[in-house]
């Protein structure tokens, strides 16, 4: 069963509006780790596998910044559990498109 999720970390205090850095320093960590993973303008949403590797990775993340000496974070997830089929990030994507049939009038990014 993949658990599929939304994960935001903020960085605060870190004397830079920019933050792009330290989403960097994230993504590695889901590199490193073979995850698939979207990233977003506000947030990368990730497959993962169980509640366990949800905890390594945040304890990875928290390890990561704070050697980059961030003494303080704020971490949103948003998780999505489904029991009654196997789900991907992927699959919920191509569902929404099917259900809106892009056409060569739409307009995205």
């Amino acid at each position: 069963m993949k658990i599929l999720l939304a994960l935001r970390v903020i960085p605060i205090g870190t004397g830079d509006t920019s933050l792009s850095s330290y989403v960097a320093e994230v993504v590695k960590i889901f590199e490193k780790r073979g995850l698939r993973y979207i990233l977003s303008p506000f947030n990368t949403s990730i497959e993962i596998d169980d509640f366990n590797q949800l905890s390594d990775i945040l304890k990875e993340i928290v390890q990561t910044l704070s050697s980059r000496d961030v003494k303080r974070m704020a971490i949103d997830i948003s998780i999505d559990v489904r029991l009654d089929k196997e789900i991907s990030l992927v699959y919920k994507i191509e569902s929404v498109e099917r259900k809106i049939m892009r056409s060569s009038q739409h307009t995205s990014l």
